[in-house]
């Protein structure tokens, strides 16, 4: 015999598969191509086993909960943009903004190796 006891319990069932499809929390603002990419290229330096596959998922996950997207990009960009050669390419290693960017992705890279490697 069911009793019926008052309140819908599909509130409450939605909310928690929401948080467990979610658990890392900003994680989710960034873009699944660009997780990807991170993890393949993690992958590719640590090598293609299932720990460097978990390792490397933790460390974007660990990456995302502390820069915001638009940060991360920001950082991408200025690092693939230096590696470019010629004059101009000297704007995105020297300037200001540049450094600060790498700056934060570096120190939310090495939270990222202390708690997943």
């Amino acid at each position: 015999m069911v009793r019926y006891v008052g309140f819908s319990i599909v509130p409450l069932l939605l909310s928690s598969t929401m948080v467990l499809a979610n658990p890392a929390g900003a994680a989710g603002d960034y873009p699944t191509a660009t997780i990807v990419d991170y993890v393949l290229g993690c992958m590719q330096t640590n090598g293609q086993t299932r720990q460097a596959l978990e390792s490397c998922s933790c460390s974007i996950d660990v990456i995302a909960s502390i820069l915001p997207y638009d940060h991360y990009e920001r950082a991408e960009t200025f690092k693939s943009m230096s590696l470019t050669t010629g004059e101009n390419a000297g704007l995105f290693r020297e300037s200001a903004p540049a450094k600060a960017a790498r700056t934060e992705l570096k120190r939310a890279q090495a939270e990222a190796d202390v708690r997943c490697f």
